[in-house]
């Protein structure tokens, strides 16, 4: 099977449930494309036949909603909000480079049982680890509890390593106008290769690309130095601290001699002090949240049959390579046209001295929340199933009959994602996680305006386009979840 199956072909249900709530039963077909066969399992929703309309409007109702309350608060409410911390614990950074020392032991071994382990992906720990619990777990803790990348990427500790053994070398420092355009185009790379590569998890092929990643960006972090190209070219880095500031976990950095103070916090007070992001910022955040709403597009039955393609009869991602590529670009596009439309006539309304540039850059930061809530969403049975399987496959990574951890046995419970029951409850969570990520997205979006326009009525009128855009994309995502979708 080629590349990731996306929780089964089709789901149906059956009408079962006292003439409220239809059941739910999901059914897992294979397609059978002309490359070798490798399957990832579950990670979309479900085909819902419970009254979608009355959910999309709903979602649509309660992000309008919060953006009529926040009008009505007093304008430094977001502000006032989001300044209160309750502080936790300080902690240094001594075990930095050892945390990170054992994830990149943990990475080689990975790379190691994708060249030489099973080749089958539900086996081999290696794309059950990138795509599972990289790509989808840790953006999840990321979200909740901080900035965790900064202590398990696998490039710090081998980086103090070779500084502390050949001491301080000469890097040169990348120039202004390259901003975070590498990180752009690698992440573009990464989407297309998880996307729309017929194959992307062969164990032994992604073993190739993900060292291939690691040792250009350790070379490029010796180049330009560990701190600038992190923070500007590094595309997991440059992503997961982003979404870190939505965190309810904020830590006081070392780095700017603060005491490494642990707090608590509201969700998004991070993004309050944000700076406006450069274009390449504003391109990198449209991208992420654009390839990853692609990515449930890409199976619908309503994008397949744009292009004549049967999606009971899928033919395989070799066949739609092409396709493929052209809505991963043209879904960034028309995101990209949809946001820059909704700021210059938020900038009209509200008579706005500020520069495109300025205010997009700022409000750019209320995407966060609903990337990451759609991200959230849109993942979550691969999560659930997946995971089971990362755990079995970690025990037992070369295939060889070990049980390090004692879950190598273990009994994968498909039920977690399966059934009239786990769809019920696991589509209303997905939904929720959904709309709550808009409404809040409403609230940074509200702090955000207050910074360019002092004026209450002006910052009201500024957000009026974004939030109806936002109120478009709840609908959107809601939509997502519940078409049919092929495999």
């Amino acid at each position: 099977m080629s590349g990731r199956t996306e929780g089964g072909a089709v789901e149906h249900c059956q009408n079962q449930v006292a003439h409220l709530l239809p059941c739910l039963l999901l059914v897992l077909a294979l397609a059978i494309p002309p490359t070798p066969a490798f399957a990832h399992a579950s990670d979309r929703g479900h085909v819902l036949l419970l009254p979608t309309g009355y959910y999309v409007a709903g979602g649509a109702l309660a992000v309008a909603a919060s953006f009529l309350v926040l009008a009505l608060l007093p304008p430094d409410f977001p502000d006032r909000f989001w300044r209160r911390r309750l502080p936790l614990f300080a902690f240094g950074d001594g075990a930095r480079a050892t945390v990170s020392l054992i994830s990149f032991a943990g990475f080689a071994i990975l790379v190691a049982a994708g060249l030489f382990g099973s080749r089958d992906p539900l086996s081999n720990p290696l794309p059950l680890a990138i795509w599972t619990l990289l790509w989808v777990g840790l953006v999840l803790l990321q979200g909740l509890l901080g900035n965790l990348w900064s202590w398990l990427n696998p490039w710090y500790g081998p980086w103090r390593v070779i500084s502390s053994l050949f001491g301080k070398r000469k890097t040169w420092r990348p120039p202004p106008w390259l901003g975070y355009w590498p990180a752009v185009v690698l992440f573009f790379a990464f989407a297309w290769f998880e996307l729309i590569d017929p194959a992307p998890d062969d164990p032994a092929r992604l073993a190739r690309a993900a060292g291939l990643y690691w040792l250009l960006s350790f070379a490029a972090m010796l180049m330009f130095g560990y701190r600038d190209w992190s923070r500007r070219g590094e595309f997991l880095t440059v992503f997961f601290a982003m979404v870190a500031r939505f965190a309810l976990l904020e830590r006081n950095e070392v780095e700017r001699n603060e005491d490494g103070r642990l707090n608590l916090c509201w969700p998004g007070a991070k993004l309050s002090d944000a700076a406006p992001l450069s274009l390449s910022g504003i391109a990198f955040l449209l991208l992420a949240l654009s390839s990853v709403s692609f990515d449930g597009l890409s199976k619908t039955f309503f994008w397949l049959g744009l292009f004549g393609l049967n999606p009971l009869e899928f033919p395989g991602r070799t066949a739609v390579i092409g396709v493929g590529t052209f809505g991963l670009v043209l879904m960034f596009v028309l995101l990209a046209a949809a946001f820059i439309v909704a700021i210059v006539l938020g900038q009209r309304l509200a008579g706005s001295p500020h520069s495109l540039g300025q205010a997009a850059g700022l409000l750019l930061w209320s995407i966060v929340p609903i990337a990451l809530a759609y991200h959230v969403a849109h993942y979550l049975t691969a999560l659930l199933v997946d995971g089971q399987y990362a755990m079995a496959a970690l025990s037992d990574p070369f295939a060889l009959g070990w049980n390090l951890f004692g879950t190598a046995d273990m009994r994968i419970e498909a039920g977690a994602a399966a059934g009239a029951g786990s769809a019920w409850w696991l589509w209303n969570f997905q939904a929720g996680v959904i709309i709550i990520g808009h409404m809040l997205a409403v609230l940074v979006a509200h702090g955000l305006a207050w910074q360019l326009h002092p004026v209450p009525a002006r910052a009201a009128l500024s957000q009026f386009p974004l939030t109806v855009l936002m109120i478009a994309y709840t609908v959107f995502g809601l939509w997502l979840l519940a078409t049919p979708a092929a495999g």
